[in-house]
């Protein structure tokens, strides 16, 4: 297995964050994910394994570097991403709006990984009701949604990756929670010293980098 080591020396920037897009397969994440970083759509398979995109951007006068993983939803990787949340400041919850069981497990299964592997215990935590574009198949209301993010302390937004509904402000809104949260910005600087990613691409292609 090949190991592709990159620096990023040059470039400048005030925080180093890492984001962790979560929730069952099929519920959007990559399209989500895609739709923000490159500015495009696609109705992708299932991840397998784990995936990361980097972005830049500028938020309330502070240079951002954003590292978001794409994590697989299906049951047989969750040993494999588990380790993913480790050193995440920003943990997004996706689920469909047009499937209800993706709502359901957003308790029975995805904030209990959470509690049980997040590293930072003020990690700010948003809940992003996908696929809203799809409103004749809508199952679960925005008042389900909002309600749901209340009672576990969480933001709430509704997106569309296909129709570039909310996705930048759901990235830009977690940014913004993040840097006004002190606690989660005390490791930055030890992170910008070491501003070196390990990019592992096997023949399967899969996309990894240290955490």
């Amino acid at each position: 297995m090949a190991y592709k080591y990159s620096s990023m020396r040059q470039e400048t920037f005030d925080y180093l964050f890492k984001l962790l897009l979560i929730g069952d397969s099929g519920v959007g994440k990559s399209s989500l994910l895609l739709r923000f970083t490159s500015d495009t759509f696609e109705d992708l398979a299932p991840t397998i394994g784990v995936d990361f995109r980097l972005k830049k951007m500028s938020i309330g006068g502070k240079r951002l570097k954003l590292t978001i993983w794409d994590t697989a939803g299906q049951e047989r990787f969750r040993t494999l991403t588990s380790a993913y949340y480790r050193g995440a400041q920003g943990i997004i919850l996706v689920y469909d709006v047009t499937q209800r069981d993706t709502f359901t497990n957003l308790s029975d299964v995805w904030l209990k990984e959470l509690d049980l592997y997040s590293t930072y215990r003020d990690c700010i935590k948003m809940v992003v009701g996908n696929k809203v574009d799809k409103v004749q198949e809508r199952v679960v209301s925005k008042q389900e949604g909002i309600q749901f993010a209340r009672e576990h302390g969480c933001i709430y937004l509704e997106c569309s990756a296909k129709n570039c509904i909310n996705v930048e402000n759901c990235f830009e809104e977690l940014a913004l929670k993040i840097l006004d949260t002190p606690s989660l910005l005390v490791d930055n600087v030890a992170l910008k010293r070491s501003n070196i990613f390990i990019q592992e691409q096997p023949t399967d292609g899969w996309t990894f980098s240290c955490c």
